[in-house]
């Protein structure tokens, strides 16, 4: 058996200290950062909390203007999510009950037995009332038994709370209870936006972006919208964080984030897809903020309008285990 000499073995043994020394001061320097971040994410006291066991709301009537930080339970055993639609002066609810909904189910249902043309056809029913609706924000999707938490800035007014997710039947949860009146006061709540620690632009134009690596742990997503505009869908571009396992499937999922497709949007969602939250659709200009607790793993930022990665709001990215 051959010896080692004695001068080479004390400089293997100097190098073998000097880089386990580097990878540990390198992994107490990526710990040092997580938890430095995880520190500045701290979820605010005064959150309005939403519920939802089955197709409905449950919150408060009344909630103050300015920010406010909503924490939606989904209880259910389907994937929802609310966007907030500031209405016009007059309008209800009940507006949305008679005058709209019907004309989403019936241009739907054509879409859904092959009538595509007939069915979009349909919607130039809307009253003109519709269109000057203002989205103000609200949730991205979030999956049973998940929580999703989001801080938007509303303007008083009247404005109705909406689920339009469909049933496997293709029928709209608005229709199933999924429409709730939400009254924004002349008060303001004092509140102030949280501290950001990864900030998205969404843009018609550039699609989805963002300022740096999205690592593990606690994370405050602020999402400036630089543009907006209506999509052949009629909605506008949002942002929803969601978990993708090794089989689900991409082209299945940007299909299903198109909700006038006849499969898109609809219970039950792709196959190894978990949906994490985000913001909702907002004017151009406007930012609001979602909250994520990220293990290792694969997710995608995208966006619920049509042909998502050609519009370069599909992001896909992957949060190591350092």
């Amino acid at each position: 058996m051959k010896t080692i000499n004695q001068p080479i073995f004390i400089t293997l043994l100097v190098l073998c200290m000097f880089f386990n020394c580097k990878t540990e001061k390198k992994s107490e320097s990526t710990n040092e950062t997580i938890v430095e971040i995880e520190e500045l994410v701290k979820e605010p006291s005064n959150v309005i909390r939403v519920k939802t066991r089955s197709m409905d709301f449950q919150s408060v009537d009344t909630i103050p203007s300015g920010w406010n930080t909503f924490k939606y339970e989904n209880l259910s055993n389907e994937t929802h999510f609310f966007l907030l639609d500031k209405y016009p002066e007059g309008k209800t609810v009940e507006n949305t009950l008679t005058d709209v909904a019907p004309v989403f189910a019936n241009g739907m249902d054509l879409i859904n037995k092959g009538k595509s043309e007939e069915g979009f056809s349909e919607f130039n029913k809307l009253p003109k009332w519709y269109f000057d609706i203002v989205f103000s924000g609200g949730t991205g999707l979030i999956a049973p038994k998940h929580t999703a938490t989001t801080t938007i800035k509303l303007d008083p007014g009247y404005y109705i709370m909406e689920c339009y997710v469909k049933m496997p039947n293709g029928m709209f949860h608005t229709l199933m209870g999924m429409a709730k009146p939400i009254i924004v006061t002349e008060v303001d709540s004092g509140n102030s936006p949280p501290d950001a620690t990864i900030n998205i632009t969404l843009s018609a134009e550039e699609g989805i972006s963002y300022d740096k690596d999205i690592t593990k742990g606690k994370h405050v997503f602020s999402v400036f919208v630089k543009d907006q505009k209506p999509h052949e869908n009629f909605i506008w571009h949002d942002v929803n964080l969601v978990k993708l396992e090794d089989y689900a499937n991409e082209e299945e999922l940007e299909a299903w984030m198109d909700w006038s497709d006849p499969k898109g949007l609809i219970t039950p969602v792709p196959n190894g897809v978990t949906f994490l939250g985000g913001v909702n659709d907002m004017p151009a200009g406007s930012t609001g903020y979602f909250y994520a607790d990220l293990k290792p793993g694969k997710y995608a930022l995208i966006s619920e309008v049509p042909k998502t990665k050609s519009k370069n709001m599909f992001k896909i990215f992957h949060v190591i285990n350092e």
